[in-house]
């Protein structure tokens, strides 16, 4: 039983947070955490100083798979520690692990005059017990990293939280970097909450960062664990929950991640009794001379995706680059320019074509010329069906918004960054830097559904709701890749999915079929049209698994690695 003075965890064996639907993880930014654990504290009177206990409780439980693992088990483990209250959960470790009889070192890099209450009241108690400890001015140098953690098994990051704000320099940088170092020479770090000098808030390095084998993040993952670098900083990253209050499942902007159980939530029912028809028309209005195997690469995803019906719509005279087109496509084809893009005159064929459909996809391949791009704005205006907006597509509506704005059906974009700053007229690194910004600005402009390519995909409506996608790594870093998410989106919203979900789980979809083909290839040689080709059975492996009762380890959030 518990004592009194150390209670359990109130939710440790918790699966998903209650309130929240199965498989549906909240991702939190740094002011949120700091706010549900002053919740916690002040108005449901749960000690700070007993969610810290729980805290370290639950590191313990991480520690023991690495010490098994260590090349260096018989060297002590060294638990680094700030300031602040990340490093009284180190402390807590510590004093856990010497009751276990395990050999470990607590470094406290800072003054001990200047812990918090929490904090200092668990470092007394390790001196209670005479644990080994000492104290590390950060501002010395006399200190020689390098040579410690070459005698060290596993080193723990229990110096910066979710509370930093600025760059990581001096002491504190060459000690992070002396970490790194000795982890490529075989040392296993754990970092707390997230690695040291990761924004929780965009994954960004503030300065330098740590790169961990595992992270436990405490209570609720935050944003930067979901979005690159910090991903791969954090390695496997496990959430502890210690009993820190939920943030309201109603609330709005939220930020999302599902796990697979959530996913197969999401898939479109397939009835015995459904014909083609029912599962939905999709038109393709894509390619141009040189790139029509973006169109038939868009068309054979959206069948593989389960559309019932799909045509590619290309120009004039491109016949003999379709190829590769599945026999079941069918085809249409309407005047072109000289250099084989789509002609202004097109507009009444294309118009015509959309009105028998359900669902449009326009944009891939479509190349970028004036009476193209003209075209593309009036059919935005015409075609009055659900549309995916992608690559070509979007290039020139960057001061066309209203466009957007006018349409009364649903509408999705798919840009990747350069497509993205272009639209918003900012540079690609201002994009990547905040990924969530940068996507709900562009949802909330255009009033669409705005699924922003990349490493951690982020999907956004104009209500700031924000899901970021833990699938899909390096194979998919490819020509044609983009063409296919565009033709899942288009089959799932065929299927009457509504858009923010039909977003959501193409992108998930797809990241998972990538990864499952390139389970022995480490990223390379992928091709497009084997993504779409995996849809079918990578679908069947994820329902399959949602049946099979324990399948899913929501406690553990899983990235495909570099």
């Amino acid at each position: 039983m518990a004592d009194k003075e150390n209670p359990r965890p109130r939710s440790n064996a918790l699966r998903t947070p209650p309130g929240l639907l199965a498989g549906v993880w909240p991702l939190v930014r740094a002011e949120e955490m700091q706010s549900l654990d002053r919740l916690t504290i002040e108005m449901r009177g749960i000690p700070g100083v007993d969610l810290m206990e729980s805290a370290g409780r639950a590191l313990v439980k991480s520690v023991r798979p690495l010490r098994e693992s260590s090349r260096r088990s018989s060297a002590p483990i060294r638990i680094f520690c700030a300031s602040g209250n990340n490093g009284g959960d180190g402390f807590v470790l510590a004093r856990r692990l010497f009751s276990e009889g395990i050999e470990a070192e607590t470094i406290l890099i800072g003054d001990v005059a200047r812990l918090p209450s929490d904090a200092a009241t668990n470092w007394n108690r390790l001196q209670g017990i005479d644990a080994a400890c000492r104290v590390v001015d950060p501002a010395s140098d006399d200190t020689d990293w390098r040579e410690l953690l070459d005698q060290t098994s596993i080193a723990v990051d229990a110096l910066f939280g979710v509370g930093l704000k600025r760059p990581i320099t001096g002491g504190f940088a060459r000690l992070i970097e002396a970490l790194n170092d000795a982890r490529r020479g075989g040392l296993q770090v754990l970092a707390v909450d997230l690695p040291s000098g990761i924004s929780a808030d965009t994954g960004a390095v503030q300065g330098v960062a740590v790169m961990a084998d595992r992270t436990l993040t405490i209570s609720l993952p935050k944003v930067g664990l979901a979005q690159e670098p910090g991903r791969t900083h954090a390695g496997e990253i496990e959430v502890a929950r210690i009993g820190i209050e939920d943030p309201d499942p109603e609330r709005l902007p939220r930020i999302e991640l599902w796990n697979e159980r959530a996913a197969a939530r999401e898939f479109p029912e397939r009835p015995r009794t459904g014909h083609k028809g029912s599962f939905g028309r999709v038109l393709v209005i894509a390619g141009s001379r040189g790139m029509v195997g973006a169109g038939v690469l868009c068309a054979r995803a959206s069948l593989r995706a389960g559309a019932g019906l799909v045509t590619l719509a290309c120009p004039d005279g491109l016949g003999a680059e379709l190829g590769t087109l599945p026999a079941e496509v069918m085809t249409s084809t309407s005047a072109a320019t000289e250099r084989g893009c789509f002609a202004r005159v097109a507009e009444k064929d294309l118009v015509e074509l959309a009105a028998a459909r359900d669902v449009v996809a326009l944009g891939p391949g479509l190349g970028r010329e004036p009476e193209t791009t003209d075209l593309v704005q009036r059919l935005l205006h015409t075609i009055d069906r659900p549309l995916v907006l992608d690559a070509d597509g979007l290039f020139g509506l960057a001061s066309q918004f209203e466009i957007l704005r006018e349409r009364s059906a649903a509408t999705v974009l798919t840009p990747h960054p350069g497509e993205a700053a272009h639209l918003l007229g900012i540079s690609v690194s201002e994009i990547n830097s905040d990924r969530v910004a940068s996507a709900r600005r562009l949802a909330e402009r255009t009033r669409s559904i705005v699924l922003l390519k990349g490493a951690g995909t982020v999907i956004a409506d104009r209500a700031g709701r924000t899901l970021i996608v833990p699938t899909g790594g390096p194979a998919l870093a490819s020509g044609g890749t983009g063409d296919v998410l565009t033709g899942i989106v288009a089959a799932l919203l065929a299927a009457r999915r509504p858009a923010f979900e039909a977003a959501s789980l193409a992108a998930w979809w797809h990241g998972a079929s990538a990864d499952r083909l390139d389970t022995a290839r480490l990223g390379f040689g992928l091709l497009a049209s084997e993504v779409a080709d995996g849809l079918p059975a990578c679908a069947a492996d994820i329902l399959n698994r949602d049946g099979e009762e324990g399948a899913h380890e929501d406690l553990v959030l899983r990235f495909p690695g570099p």
